[in-house]
This record gives C-alpha cells, structure tokens and sequence, in this order.
C-alpha cells in the first residue's frame, strides 16, 4: 500500500511509516476514510462506506463500482479523443492527487422530491499530466464521475468513451431509439444485456436489473455545451458503451416544426479547454422504491445561477391541447378563440388553479407574430390577470429561436408567465446551449419554461429553477392515437424516467377505461386504467408544473374529484417511498406543509396493498380517500370517495382494480 488519504474538516496524505507504527496509525483512523490507494489503483468509499469505488490507471483509466460487495460494474474504461492528439484517460500519468469530504444541504427553489436536499459524498479528484483529471463521488445512493480540462486554447472533442462493463446475468430497462432525432419518449423494456448488440440504442435514464434484485440507474447530470449521451450494446458482450450525437454541420426542415440534421462533423463537440464536462451518474438502489427517492442528478446540477427567485411560482395548469378545446354547456363555439380561452381561465380560477396553457394555434407556429384573428390577446391577458391566473405560451423552438429576443419581450409586454417549448427533438451540442439560452433569457424577463419535445432532465433545473418541467417522456398524449399507455407503462416510468428529473406526463383524464374497452380517439380522448389510477398521479408523478389535461367541462361535472385536484400540491417537502416493484405497482407519501399525500398505482394486475400509517406523528388525522369503486374492473371511471379518521396505529387495507389507483390527502385534526 502506497498511502493512505482521509479527510475530517481537511484533506491531506500521510506519509510513509514503518508498518508497525501505519497500522496502528491506520486502526485509530480508519473511521474517517475517504479513499485508499495502491500502486496505479485509487479507492473511493461513499460516507456509509457501503459503496466502494475503484479508478485504475493500467493503460487507461478504468471504473469499478462495488456495493455491499458485489460487483456492480465491473472494470470500464474511461477516456476522451481530443484534437492535436490530445486523449485524456490513455496512459495517464498521475501528477496529483486530493480527497474531500462535503456534509451539506441544498434548499431546492423548486422543490419536486424534498425541499431540503442532503448532498453528502465523498470526492477524489486526480490531476493527471496533459492538463486534464478526473472527479470521482460517492454517495450512499450513487455514484458519479467527470473529466475535467485545463488547456488554454478551445478544444474539439472527436469523442469520450465509456464503456459499462456489466455481468451476463444483467438485464436492462432499455428505452429504446431509432436515431438521434428524437424526442425521447420511449417505452421501457426489460432486456437481457446480452440481448442488447451494437445496433441498439437507448436514451437515458437506463436502469440496470440485477440478478440479487439490485438496480443501477446510468444517467448524466450538467450537461452544458456538450452533447447528450445515450447507450448501445456490444461489440463486447454484456457492455453498454457511452455514444453521442455528432456536431451538426447542416440543417434541414421538415415541415414547419423539425430540423433535421443532414450533415455532420466528425467530432462532438468544439468547446473551452479549460472546464469539466458532464457527470456521468449511477444511482445505487437495493430496493425499486429506493430510485424513485434518488435525486443525485439534481445534486450533481451547477449550482443556482440566478439572483432573484422570488418571482418563480410552481402549480397546476388547465390545459387544452389534449382534450381539444372539447369544452360544452357555452353559447359560444369552442375552439382556438378568445371566448374559449376566458372560460379556462374562469375554471382554472374557480379552482385556484395557477395557469393556462395556450397551446398551438394562438399564433402561426412558424409565426410568433402573426396572431390567430380569432385571439385577443390584449383582451385575454387583462383578463387573466383580473382573475389572478397566469397564461403560459406554447412556441416551436425554431420559431422562438429565429426571434427570440423579440418574441419574449412581447410575452413580458402581454404580461405572461411562461412559455412551453416545443419540437427540439436533438440533443447535440447546439440544441444543448439552446435549452440553457432559453433558460437564461426566460430568467432575465421572469417567464417559466416547460420543455417539450425534449431530452431527459439533467439538473438544469438547479442551475436555473425557471425550468419548471419538461417531456422526454412518453406521456397520456399518445393515448389520443396509440394503445401503449397502459398501467404496466404508468408504473415503469416512475422507476425510468423519473430517475433524472421531473416529467411532464400530463395526468387527469376523466374516460377511464377498462382493458377490453380502451381505444384511442383524438378528439375525445381516454385513459387506460382506473380515475384513481390517474389521481394517483398527482402523488406519484413529479412535475412542479402539472397538467389537468382534460376538458373544464368534465371536471366541473365531477365536484369530488375536484376538491382533491384543486388542492393537490405541484411540489413537496419531503418524499417516503412505501414500497414499489417496476412495472409492477408503486406507492408513495409525499409531504406539503401539514398535509400528507399518499398514492399508489398498479399494473393490470389487481392487488391489495397494506399501508402501515406508522410514519405518522402523534395525533389524529382527517383522511380524505379516493379508492377503486366496486365495479372499476368493468367501468374504469367507478371510484369511491370517503372520509377518515386515522392515527400512527392504524393500517390501511387498500384493494387496487386491475389497472387501478388509490389516493388520500391525510390533514392533522385540531381539537379544541
């Protein structure tokens, strides 16, 4: 053994000792290791030292990660190919080497899992000659890396390698994609890792199954001018190697709201040579739940760049395009006009509903300026403000970036509150910094943004928590012309996608139905699964800007319904994962001030679910209960309302129909 490093309040390396008088040295400290080394080989421990973490140096740089002792990648090669021969992580030479120790505690702006983030790891970061290095973090829930250059000039990254070396015995929840035009909504698939050869390839999140029921989540956080990852298999069996979108060179459109790459460079990227690039994430699960609960990619997110937060306000949305303006019981004819959109806005304040959303067709999408005749927008916006509800705009990236300063200063004139970007479908280098100008420029005028057409969350939201939600995502809008939004769907996503970030599924459909009765329909839309399957949405799904996709006609017949919609919270103080299996079911608490939410979902598989309140303070509590009605299995749409009383004490017995949901809001009873 070479040396030993360890860190309390500072960080140093102890020499070299006699053995005798090392090992004594290394009993009395050993409960404050960070890392050991030998020759050519670094080990990391994450604070409960459960999770080891190995960077050899043998040729090139090479990651292990163990946990609880047993392999769960095994040695994967780690390097870059940089212009003028430049490839960090080939025969590196180590110059220097440090460790660090953080306790700390992120206060979230917008908080989707917990408001208070505990961000607690160990760090070893290696300096190597050739002016680059690698970061190296353990956490108790994960694990994450990143390169880091310090060349004067800019730099053209040809490419940057990884390649996850799993076991055989491995499967993959593989979200599977065709090219890189794309807008990341695909269905998770259980695959075996040697199933998955070099002609597949999957968008982040991917979640590792393994064979003791283990689960490795592979994500990226911070990605800032660089491309996005994605995985393909072989050619070495059971590996998952990192691949990237080249710099596109041409642009072509395809219709009014796609533009297509049709040439590249050769390289990935052309950036600054002094800057660390994205974290390459692993979150650690030994129970599904325990992912749900996992917010390393936030952690791992540059730190907070804005100044002034106070304007930023999460909610719920009324939104149109998924019910297609399908309002009824009026005097006037529904559609894209400004009659239509006063009668969201006096639904969304009936409610206390934050927003509206006004979808595609108050302007041209290839035209910000050129206003659908049939909106006053003047009018609408005035409107909107007497009634206290903010107006979010849907624009096409393309035509937003054509004017983008123009166009948003007109937002800010109108007086909106947000803009929901659509159709990117590209995660290259250029289409990155789009997401982060956007972003920026949104923050400086005190606009929101939803990302749609989008890749995965990556901890922007940190950096800039103006970014309320985004897609990449396949949410309840296919089920307008597909078949593959099941439950089975619904509880797989949780455990996915959700790893990275917030999502923006669009939940509430009021047509539930049955498995043997679904079909799609554009115009009039339904749900597979139970209503209660979709309440409990509001509880499972993480999205500080969420969706009522369906018609204020239909909620406004359903007065029950209601009371719990207009209540539910867009964020939370703190998240407990009950239990949950992917693909399988899923229930949740989530925690609001003194209110607590708890949800749960199947498959199409019916189940009973024991809830032990035992999580509960001291006290009575008033539980508002929405469950499965007797006939649900038959008509998706038959729920049950009731109220409660409950305490620390009790258990509740909750019987899920196939496809089904349950959901209660539990409020602490006051006694006089």
């Amino acid at each position: 053994m070479a040396g030993f490093f360890f860190s309390i309040s500072i960080n140093f390396e102890v020499e070299k000792k006699p053995m005798k008088n090392f090992v004594t040295f290394l009993l009395l400290l050993s409960i404050h290791a960070l890392a050991f080394c030998e020759r050519d080989k670094f080990i990391l421990l994450s604070p409960d030292k459960k999770t080891e973490v190995t960077i050899d140096l043998k040729g090139k740089i090479f990651l292990t990660v163990t946990h609880g002792g047993i392999e769960l990648i095994q040695p994967s090669p780690l390097t870059m190919s940089l212009d003028q021969g430049r490839n960090p992580g080939f025969s590196p030479v180590l110059k220097k080497k440090e460790t660090r120790q953080v306790t700390a505690t992120i206060v979230a702006v917008v908080p989707e899992k917990r408001k208070f983030v505990p961000d607690h790891f160990n760090e070893l970061i290696l300096y190597f000659k050739g002016d680059y290095g690698i970061k190296v973090r353990a956490y108790n829930d994960g694990v994450a890396y990143r390169f880091f250059t310090s060349f004067t000039d800019n730099i053209t990254v040809v490419n940057e390698e990884l390649a996850i070396s799993l076991s055989e015995k491995d499967s993959v929840w593989f979200g599977r994609e065709k090219s890189f035009l794309s807008h990341s909504e695909r269905e998770y698939k259980l695959m075996a890792v040697t199933a998955i050869d070099d002609t597949m390839m999957c968008c982040l999140p991917a979640v590792v199954a393994k064979p003791n029921g283990w689960k490795v989540a592979i994500s990226e956080s911070d990605l800032l001018d660089y491309p996005g990852m994605y995985l393909h298999g072989g050619p070495v069996k059971a590996t998952l190697s990192a691949k990237f979108p080249p710099y596109p060179l041409n642009e072509s459109p395809v219709g009014d709201r796609t533009l297509k790459v049709t040439k590249t460079a050769d390289y990935i990227a052309v950036t600054k040579g002094t800057r660390e690039f994205p974290w390459r994430v692993f979150g650690i699960a030994e129970q599904d739940g325990q992912l749900v609960n996992n917010d390393i990619v936030f952690r791992l997110g540059s730190p907070l760049k804005l100044t002034d937060i106070s304007w930023i306000r999460p909610g719920k949305v009324s939104w149109d395009w998924w019910n297609a303006n399908n309002i009824h019981g009026v005097s006037f004819q529904s559609g894209i006009n400004t009659e239509t959109y006063k009668y969201y806005i006096d639904f969304a304040s009936k409610y206390g509903l934050e927003y509206v959303i006004l979808d595609e067709g108050w302007s041209a999408p290839s035209d910000l300026f050129r206003i659908n005749p049939e909106m006053n927008m003047e009018e609408l916006f005035t409107y909107a403000e007497q009634k206290k509800v903010g107006i979010i705009l849907w624009v096409l990236f393309n035509a937003l970036d054509q004017r983008m300063g123009e166009a948003l200063d007109q937002f800010q004139r109108w007086g909106a509150k947000g803009i929901k970007v659509d159709f990117m479908q590209r995660d290259d280098q250029q289409m990155v910094n789009f997401y982060e100008k956007v972003a920026v420029e949104c923050a400086r005028r005190k606009l929101l943004v939803d990302f749609h057409g989008s890749f995965k969350p990556t901890g922007l939201n940190r950096t800039y928590p103006n970014v309320l939600t985004r897609e990449g995502v396949r949410g309840l809008e296919h089920s307008k012309w597909s078949e593959n939004i099941t439950p089975k769907h619904d509880v797989t996503l949780p455990f996915t996608r959700m790893f990275a970030g917030a999502m923006d599924y669009t939940p509430g459909a009021m047509c539930n139905a049955a498995k043997d009765s679904f079909m799609p329909r554009f115009n009039q839309p339904m749900s597979q699964g139970t209503r209660c399957h979709q309440l409990a949405m509001y509880v499972v799904y993480e999205s500080p800007l969420q969706m009522l996709c369906d018609s204020p006609s239909n909620y406004m017949k359903e007065p029950e319904i209601m009371q719990f919609l207009s209540g539910v919270p867009s964020t939370w103080d703190e998240t407990l994962v009950l239990d949950g299996k992917i693909g399988d079911y899923i229930t949740v608490v989530r925690y609001k001030g003194d209110d607590i939410y708890i949800g749960s979902m199947t498959n199409w598989t019916p189940r009973d679910v024991a809830v032990e309140l035992s999580f509960l303070k001291a006290g009575e509590y008033e539980a508002l209960i929405y469950s499965d009605g007797t006939n649900a299995n038959r008509y998706g749409s038959d729920y049950k309302m009731k109220k409660a009383i409950v305490d620390a004490s009790k258990k509740l017995n909750i019987h899920l129909a196939p496809g089904g949901g349950w959901v209660a809001r539990l409020r602490k009873v006051t006694r006089e």
